[in-house]
């Protein structure tokens, strides 16, 4: 039997399933439970409890040596969740002006409501924006999901010139000093140096003076070269 999204899943089991997709799509090994804890911020305990909720409905399939996988159901329902808050996230930046610092918390809340047919209005509200506003490619209706970005500014070869294509780190601290700099989607970005001493990056931002940046900056900037 088919869950039923809207009627047979709370917000937290959403989260769950969210969490379980985004880390299967950024680990090539399993899907362990710690790792879901670290994630979530929740207690080891808690975390096995949900898992054997998610099992009993048939949304993940958890096995100690496999790890934690989403069955078709469990994958379909946690991306129609990313698609509802990617584009709440465009609709936020785009529609009602907020900062693109701001707009990730709120739309955790709207991710949840309750309707079927609002993330298609949405979509066409808003011109079926193939991505939200920190790069993130925003599933369609039918569960395909245009192409995303893997390559980082750290991966990079001194002298490469990139643009930014996405951002890993959506916390308001670092999009905050994304701001400062002047970087945004889009923004040419010129690898100059790697600090063989501790992995920092010298750079150009759209041909302007160089900055030096650190490394875990670089592995935050997802680029298209």
């Amino acid at each position: 039997m088919q869950v039923q999204l809207n009627a047979m899943q709370t917000q937290t089991e959403e989260n769950y399933l969210k969490a379980i997709y985004r880390l299967g799509q950024e680990n090539t090994q399993k899907v362990t439970p710690k790792g879901i804890s670290d994630a979530l911020g929740n207690s080891a305990a808690s975390v096995v409890d949900m898992l054997r909720k998610l099992t009993e409905k048939q949304l993940i399939d958890y096995d100690k040596g496999k790890g934690v996988r989403l069955t078709a159901q469990g994958e379909k329902n946690a991306v129609l969740i990313i698609r509802r808050h990617r584009l709440w996230e465009v609709f936020l930046l785009q529609k009602l002006g907020y900062e693109w610092d701001q707009i990730h918390v709120i739309a955790e809340e709207l991710e949840h409501i309750k309707d079927d047919s609002l993330p298609d209005r949405l979509d066409k509200f808003l011109g079926f924006p193939e991505y939200d506003p920190h790069g993130d490619p925003i599933p369609k209706a039918n569960g395909k999901v245009p192409k995303s970005y893997s390559v980082t500014l750290a991966n990079l070869k001194e002298g490469k010139v990139c643009r930014v294509a996405a951002v890993r780190d959506t916390s308001s601290t670092f999009l905050q000093y994304l701001l400062k700099l002047e970087i945004g989607i889009g923004t040419p970005i010129q690898l100059i140096e790697k600090i063989s001493f501790d992995g920092s990056l010298v750079i150009s931002i759209g041909g302007k003076d160089k900055t030096t940046v650190s490394q875990k900056f670089g592995e935050n900037i997802l680029v298209d070269a």
